[in-house]
């Protein structure tokens, strides 16, 4: 009988993402401590700090949001691509100070 080893994991001492308390609108929290949270979150597509202060989005409609933000960087590509020089990036992620 042949087994495979399961490759085995390398020890870390973070904490699992299961265990890591979740995000929530009005959470005050460290910038260093959203992050982890954010990591630990991956349905959240979209979460502010705002001066210690956490922000999380509303889902977007597609006829009102999404349809019209698509042609706007359709629009915002091809500009781009006749000017040289122009750099063009979608939804970075923005550290602006130690609280924000």
């Amino acid at each position: 009988m042949v087994t495979q080893q399961q490759p085995q994991q390398p020890y870390t001492n973070e904490t699992p993402p299961a265990l890591i308390p979740s995000l929530e609108s009005g959470d005050r929290l460290s910038r260093h401590e959203f992050e982890r949270r954010y990591q630990a979150m991956p349905k959240h597509k979209k979460a502010e700090l705002i001066e210690g202060v956490v922000y999380l989005a509303s889902p977007l409609r597609f006829e009102r949001h999404a349809e019209p933000h698509g042609k706007i960087v359709i629009w915002l590509g091809n500009y781009q691509i006749a000017t040289p020089g122009i750099k063009l990036g979608i939804e970075p992620t923005i550290r602006l100070d130690q609280d924000n």
